[in-house]
């Protein structure tokens, strides 16, 4: 097997509640790896963690424990944990992506732009990225005419399509997927399962969470479980 893109080593991350003066702890323990042309799903409970670690992984999130080792395309590794800003954009940039169940974008960029901003971001010619996002449109099944329209008009499986598009077309090296098929019809569901299975057979390393047990079944080459913190439970009861 080769070497590891992402290492997970014993990554906590609790949450503070200043009001109350209480702690929530999300995630405990997570030791996982990720590599090339694998991908690694993440199981469990709500409140298990999962969405914590990808978000720590992508550094939305500080950890309050443990170390997230990323080896770059450069072949060195970085602690994204004790990453600087720069380092951590520049890897957004170029090496990660984040595939969130939700669409943030400009309010008057056309569908066209947003998926294609980032190929034009890395400095593909413009004409070309365009070309590409309207492959990539056309094939999650978003109509032609709504290209040139702003997301923020689409249905919610409109804007979930326009979402992985944007996530999936610039190919990083290391793509976080959180609920990806969320919103999504079961035909447009099978055409991002066919995508994935081929940009993971171009050597990409996936961490995703899903929903479904079928598509960790039919999606993952290796399962991760999180148990939720005992003190999360306990907490939770009190504040209640």
């Amino acid at each position: 097997m080769n070497q590891a893109i992402l290492t997970i080593e014993d990554y906590a991350k609790t949450f503070h509640l200043h009001e109350r003066n209480k702690r929530i702890p999300s995630a405990s323990h997570v030791n996982l790896s990720v590599y090339p042309g694998r991908l690694t799903a993440l199981v469990g409970p709500t409140g298990a963690g999962k969405s914590s670690v990808l978000k720590g992984v992508y550094r939305t999130y500080l950890p309050d424990a443990g170390r997230i080792l990323f080896r770059t395309h450069a072949g060195n590794v970085v602690d994204l944990v004790r990453a600087s800003e720069h380092q951590v954009l520049e890897l957004r940039k170029q090496e990660i992506g984040f595939v969130t169940q939700f669409l943030h974008c400009l309010p008057r960029k056309s569908a066209l732009d947003v998926v294609a901003e980032p190929l034009v971001t890395r400095g593909v010619d413009g004409d070309e990225a365009h070309a590409r996002a309207g492959q990539i449109l056309q094939q999650l099944a978003v109509p032609r005419h709504l290209w040139n329209v702003p997301p923020a008009t689409f249905s919610g499986g409109e804007k979930q399509r326009v979402n992985l598009a944007r996530g999936l077309i610039a190919q990083p090296r290391l793509l976080l997927l959180d609920e990806p098929t969320a919103s999504l019809d079961p035909a447009t569901t099978e055409r991002v399962i066919e995508h994935i299975q081929s940009i993971k057979a171009t050597g990409i390393a996936m961490l995703a969470i899903f929903h479904h047990p079928d598509l960790v079944r039919r999606l993952a080459d290796d399962v991760v479980e999180l148990a939720p913190p005992l003190a999360a439970v306990e907490t939770i009861e009190e504040i209640a």
